[in-house]
């Protein structure tokens, strides 16, 4: 049951409209916590009401805001679709999920084919939904995954990688960045990015001390010989070493230190706003989409991949192109960089490694052949 459905004034027979389902009347609403109540043989105190309120926090930190955003874009997509097909989304139906996929992979209509890691992620987003409403969507049941199976085989290909920023792009990016407080905060958003190997999300998350605000992804910690990270990611724990560079227009340890003291930040939210005129800092936390207008704009400016038009190549760099960079251009042992990105296999790392010297180890004669 949705949480913010409300009752309409009685009409006469002649106007009663017909009468809206609930599951898909308002398909932005978040489930209720009615899972996290007290069971009805229990009597309430003020001890285990607590508790309640307790539970509910932790099970709201669960899942990260942005896939929570996610699954429930997810979630109002499927009930709208029900809708114009005068369907029910609840109960689950594996039947009726199965169509549904089905039409996401090959649309009637004018709406454009999704690939098959959205599929994916559709089918997650409702498996999520389900469960919060008290039900469970089996997506092993064979209406769903032989169609999926289906789908993968028939337009399944390799994801469309972004373009990685190597480090002479770096080197031209910063140079189209003013020489006032918002130019120092981006440098240094860009340098922390690349050497570190981190998500846009990750950068946004730090606080300048350990747990300095509720919604601190991690901290930072400036030592002599570098920047020590400490970030919760999506398997734990881990920390992320940056050392100084060898010139200060490019060393990320010089790039924060400076943004810190001219911004006055040692409190709080790493990387914030800053005022209108660019000579403030506030207190204002930025959010992972500065990162990724950030990159799109300077490698725009720095005249990045010219012989593909404006507007391609504004497509081709991301957030991920400073991990990609990192991940391409770094001639050290590949577990090194694997650690550093946080990934738990070495063949993930590969996949950011945009250039490498491919046959370098060649096992075919050291087997003999």
């Amino acid at each position: 049951m949705l949480s913010n459905m409300t009752e309409t004034p009685q009409k006469s027979p002649s106007e009663q409209p017909e009468r809206p389902n609930p599951n898909e009347w308002d398909e932005s609403a978040a489930p209720e916590d009615g899972a996290f109540a007290l069971p009805s043989h229990v009597a309430g105190s003020g001890t285990l009401d607590t508790l309640v309120e307790t539970a509910r926090d932790y099970a709201r930190q669960a899942t990260s805001e942005n896939t929570l955003k996610a699954y429930a874009k997810d979630w109002a997509a499927f009930a709208r679709w029900c809708r114009m097909r005068g369907a029910d989304p609840r109960p689950a139906s594996p039947q009726l999920i199965g169509l549904y996929i089905a039409d996401l992979a090959a649309p009637g209509g004018k709406a454009p084919a999704l690939s098959v890691s959205s599929i994916e992620r559709r089918l997650s987003g409702l498996t999520w939904g389900y469960a919060q409403r008290g039900e469970r969507l089996d997506r092993k049941d064979r209406h769903i995954a032989s169609v999926l199976a289906g789908i993968r085989r028939k337009h399944a290909r390799p994801p469309a990688q972004k373009e990685a920023i190597l480090p002479d792009d770096l080197r031209d990016m910063l140079a189209t960045l003013p020489h006032d407080l918002r130019g120092l905060r981006d440098r240094a958003i860009l340098l922390i990015g690349f050497a570190g190997g981190l998500r846009r999300s990750e950068i946004v998350s730090l606080d300048h001390g350990k747990d300095d605000t509720p919604e601190s992804g991690g901290w930072v910690e400036i030592l002599k010989d570098g920047v020590l990270i400490t970030l919760r990611g999506k398997t734990g724990w881990r920390e992320v070493e940056i050392a100084r560079g060898s010139a200060d227009q490019t060393c990320p340890v010089h790039a924060l230190s400076q943004w810190l003291h001219y911004a006055r930040i040692d409190f709080g939210p790493l990387f914030v706003a800053t005022s209108r005129s660019g000579l403030k800092a506030t207190g204002e936390r930025l959010s992972d989409k500065h990162v990724a207008r950030l990159i799109k704009t300077c490698a725009r400016k720095a005249g990045l991949r010219p012989d593909l038009p404006e507007a391609e190549r504004v497509r081709l760099f991301s957030g991920h192109s400073l991990r990609a960079g990192l991940a391409s251009s770094a001639e050290v042992d590949e577990r090194y960089v694997q650690k550093q990105l946080g990934h738990a296999s070495a063949e993930m790392t590969r996949r950011y490694q945009r250039r490498r010297d491919r046959f370098r180890v060649n096992l075919t004669k050291a087997a003999g052949l």
